[in-house]
């Protein structure tokens, strides 16, 4: 469970840079090795970790969230919960990301209260200005106040999100010209053999799934990564 306060999630979300998204590694076995997995990616530099299986009635997923909570707590990194509001509440997770047909941020907010973080995935300029609290055109402020952060893509299309559009690295452009002090986070496709046009393009945070979870070694994948973007310069 997480004991971490509103203050240090938020401080802690400001200097994240590597946000990992996998899903409960059934394949690779069962709790015992998804807690190693766990292990070994937060302890190579891996600040958030989120738990996205549709697959997942709510009570196992709570099992596995359960292992993730222990080792968030042990390494002080964040834990993440995808979409559900309820679900995110039971497992005491420090952030409740939400796509676009999710709960409203303040809706979420009304069940989770003030302290959990809450970000938005975005997939075009009108909803990362909305999600940013800036507005995208003159005379249209933002749809949708309350987001903590914010994600921006897919950058290159992804199996994980079938026959969405990529609107690629001009919203990464968009997202970096806004000028928010909101963090924000690149998402889609990105790895190690494209990842520094991504910051090229502006982007300071990033979210992978497939190039840690089907890396060789998913430690030293996300170490690597986490060494691109940490040491990335202008």
């Amino acid at each position: 469970m997480s004991t971490r306060t509103s203050t240090s999630s938020r401080a802690q979300l400001a200097d994240a840079r590597l946000y990992l998204c996998t899903d409960a590694r059934k394949r690779h076995g069962g709790l015992k090795e998804f807690a190693a997995f766990a292990d070994a990616v937060l302890a190579s530099g891996v600040d958030v970790i989120q738990l996205r299986d549709k697959g997942l009635e709510a009570r196992e997923e709570l099992e596995y969230l359960a292992v993730l909570s222990e080792e968030c707590g042990r390494h002080g990194r964040l834990l993440a919960v995808n979409d559900r509001a309820d679900v995110a509440h039971a497992a005491a997770a420090d952030i409740l990301h939400l796509g676009q047909g999710d709960l409203p941020v303040p809706a979420a907010r009304a069940i989770l209260g003030d302290e959990v973080i809450i970000g938005r995935s975005c997939h075009s300029e009108s909803e990362a200005a909305a999600a940013a609290g800036v507005p995208h055109a003159e005379g249209q402020g933002p749809v949708e106040p309350g987001a903590d952060y914010f994600c921006t893509g897919p950058v290159w299309p992804t199996p994980t999100k079938p026959g969405r559009p990529a609107p690629g690295l001009g919203l990464v452009r968009y997202a970096a010209g806004l000028g928010t002090d909101r963090p924000w986070f690149a998402i889609g496709g990105i790895d190690l053999s494209n990842v520094d046009q991504v910051l090229d393009a502006g982007a300071r945070r990033i979210v992978v799934v497939r190039a840690v979870t089907e890396a060789a070694e998913p430690g030293a994948a996300a170490a690597e990564l986490a060494k691109r973007v940490r040491s990335y310069e202008a």
